[in-house]
């Protein structure tokens, strides 16, 4: 494994799996540009380490034992993707659908660009947002 396939793997370990949050500057270079994650409200920003580390805060509060496996990781250039799958309990509300305790599920790829320091500066993202939301809202169902 690669250098940068080894820092985005604990990247994911660390930060999203775990949700350490001061380790963020670690990964991070000082500017992080989500260029493209449909149905990710911060879709189309740039963040300065503080901002990502409120979006980290505020996608995991929902789901405090997500984890994401990794199933394929390659790299290209300054880029390494990874295609992944999610596996959450539903902890608190999300999406307006009030807190389940039921698990979700979810798969999708990502390509997380590096500078040349190592850093992480941005990601290209699509994940089946639309299965989440399906299955919040049965869940929700099954709740009534």
């Amino acid at each position: 494994m690669s250098t940068r396939q080894t820092l985005l793997t604990d990247f994911i370990e660390r930060v999203w799996n775990r949700g350490e949050s001061a380790a963020v500057p670690e990964y991070l270079a000082p500017l992080y540009t989500i260029h493209h994650d449909p149905g990710d409200p911060w879709e189309g920003r740039s963040l300065d380490q503080a901002g990502f580390i409120e979006r980290l805060e505020s996608s995991r509060a929902p789901f405090p034992d997500q984890r994401f496996n990794i199933l394929h990781i390659s790299e290209s250039g300054n880029s390494v993707i990874i295609a992944w799958t999610w596996l959450a309990t539903h902890r608190e509300a999300a999406a307006g659908f009030p807190a389940s305790g039921r698990q979700i599920a979810m798969s999708g790829a990502s390509i997380y660009d590096f500078d040349e320091a190592d850093r992480l500066t941005g990601h290209w993202q699509v994940a089946d947002r639309l299965g989440v939301f399906q299955q919040l809202q049965a869940n929700a169902a099954a709740n009534r």
